[in-house]
């Protein structure tokens, strides 16, 4: 999918680009989903709950109710790449209608984009770059287009094309001289 000199930012890197009350509507939404799917989605969330989520008034994490683990976790998932990896796995999967929308959304604007169903959590990160002219906006204008009264937020269909891509937009490829952006030139 990706040549060797790949950059690769960690899971956790998304958090630059999510609004805090986004974060926790996410968090909730993997968390009250998850009693639904499959193990492989349960079991690293499980895991990593108790590891690395600390939750007042519970020695064990996973013992505490899911509105009082939301906060905790949503914390954690501000600086745990597993973590992030985890809960987007979930929110995705709980997802599947926009998960197969924004899907072939992006196959149709000729983006690189493995199956729906292939294990992202695997992946070391997120690659730093989008194809020219793409952004969040045009992505949901094109998604309103091809769903018009779809009902989805905006929100939701960005989150889904960074899961999905496997990419966050540090940078544009540059179609002329195909060679990536300097480092010098962020702005985050």
């Amino acid at each position: 999918m990706t040549d060797s000199s790949a950059e690769f930012l960690p899971f956790h890197a998304l958090n630059e680009f999510m609004r805090h009350d986004y974060r926790l509507t996410v968090v909730k939404a993997a968390l009250t989903a998850l009693p639904g799917l499959p193990d492989r989605f349960r079991k690293p969330i499980d895991s990593l709950t108790k590891q690395v989520v600390r939750v007042p008034g519970f020695r064990n994490s996973l013992q505490a109710p899911t509105p009082l683990k939301v906060a905790p976790m949503a914390a954690a998932f501000e600086k745990s790449p597993e973590l992030v990896a985890a809960i987007l796995a979930a929110w995705a999967e709980a997802h599947p209608d926009l998960q197969t929308k924004v899907y072939d959304l992006l196959k149709a604007r000729n983006w690189d984009v493995p199956p729906p169903e292939a294990d992202r959590t695997k992946l070391p990160g997120f690659l730093t770059h989008w194809p020219e002219g793409e952004d969040f906006e045009t992505l949901n204008k094109a998604f309103a287009e091809m769903y018009p009264g779809h009902g989805m937020s905006s929100d939701d269909v960005s989150l889904m094309v960074v899961w999905l891509a496997g990419r966050l937009p540090y940078h544009t490829d540059d179609n002329e001289t195909g060679h990536e952006h300097d480092h010098d030139n962020d702005q985050s």
